[in-house]
């Protein structure tokens, strides 16, 4: 075949692939356009980190007594049972009271008796002074009759005091509160004899309540600058504020912990002794820190940073401070704004020229 048959048959095939070429050349029409990428994202929220540790602990009264009667005798009737609230000189427990009752009567009639010796002792002494005055006696008689007089009034005196005595221990016969609270414990029954002393009934007072947890030795510093809050197991959601009162100066043999106590002011009749509750601890507010979750941060070898998307669709890769690692999340000190939208799934296959659509954002 000639030159002159092939070269036509060039020039039709050159024109059948050269708007093809052109074609390829062309960005607009070789690469579409990306498609909108749906986007979970979190808002970025600083607050204080405060790092809490929390302890369960049980609820005692500040102050709890064990009250006893202050005489010896044999217990007639308890008037109260456990539980029982009561307030300050109600009667708790009565004692027999017949030989209190002939104690004191017979400490009445001693005080009649030193009254008439002491009478007699005196018109005695009136005689003899007048006597002597007179020269019809002698300083001896007159000695005899003041010092018959002096023991007559020490007499009296000693009647006077025991009468008060046996009527104190007449009134010591019934037990009663100290101050208002509730009955812990009830150690005596009626027919009982007890001692003076003896341990009859513990009362709690219920003006302050307080928390009593156990504190490992590396917690000791932020119990006692650190902010204390009480939660009871009946009611979570309510807080308490708590107070460290008492925290004991050597650890227990058996676990190595710390007994601490922290007061309830503000502890209404709700909490009940004896209840379950959790103590927490917080360290003194810090540095301001957002909270996202791990899978928000992006990392390839250029530090970590996070993906932001505004109002139009359009995402911003941003490099962020970790303050810290946990297990699911991460918290970072700077970066990010107040409140931006960082995308919280699915960043490593995202692109920076990529447009995104916000579907919904996690409240974090």
């Amino acid at each position: 075949m000639s030159h002159q048959a092939v070269f036509p048959q060039f020039i039709k095939v050159l024109a059948l692939i050269s708007p093809l070429v052109l074609a390829a050349c062309d960005p607009m029409t070789a690469q579409p356009a990306a498609p909108v990428r749906p986007v979970l994202v979190t808002s970025a929220r600083y607050e204080a980190q405060v790092s809490d540790r929390s302890f369960v602990g049980i609820v005692r009264p500040r102050i709890e007594s064990d009250l006893g009667f202050r005489v010896a005798g044999k217990v007639s009737r308890r008037l109260v049972e456990v539980g029982t609230r009561v307030e300050g000189g109600q009667p708790l427990a009565v004692l027999d009271e017949v030989d209190l009752a002939l104690q004191a009567e017979q400490a009445a009639a001693e005080l009649r008796a030193a009254t008439g010796v002491l009478a007699q002792a005196t018109a005695a002494e009136g005689r003899a002074n007048e006597l002597r005055q007179k020269g019809w006696s002698t300083d001896a008689q007159l000695d005899q009759a003041r010092a018959a007089a002096d023991e007559a009034r020490a007499r009296l005196n000693r009647a006077e005091r025991s009468v008060e005595l046996t009527k104190n221990s007449l009134s010591y016969a019934t037990l009663v509160a100290d101050a208002s609270g509730v009955v812990t414990a009830t150690l005596i029954e009626p027919g009982q004899v007890v001692a003076a002393g003896q341990t009859a009934i513990r009362l709690a007072r219920l003006a302050e309540k307080e928390v009593v947890v156990a504190i490992p030795e590396t917690l000791l510093t932020r119990a006692k600058s650190g902010e204390a809050q009480v939660s009871i197991w009946s009611n979570p959601d309510k807080r308490y504020t708590a107070r460290l009162r008492e925290l004991a100066p050597s650890a227990d043999p058996a676990t190595r912990t710390y007994l601490a106590k922290f007061s309830l002011p503000e502890a209404g009749d709700e909490v009940q002794l004896g209840m379950t509750a959790t103590l927490t601890l917080s360290e003194p507010a810090s540095e301001r820190v957002a909270r996202l979750p791990l899978s928000a941060l992006f990392n390839q070898g250029q530090g970590p940073s996070v993906y932001v998307a505004d109002e139009k669709g359009a995402i911003t890769l941003r490099r962020v401070s970790v303050k810290s690692y946990e297990r699911d999340d991460v918290l970072i000190s700077d970066g990010v704004e107040e409140g931006a939208n960082v995308v919280a799934l699915g960043v490593q296959k995202l692109d920076p020229a990529q447009k995104v659509k916000i579907v919904s954002a996690l409240s974090f």
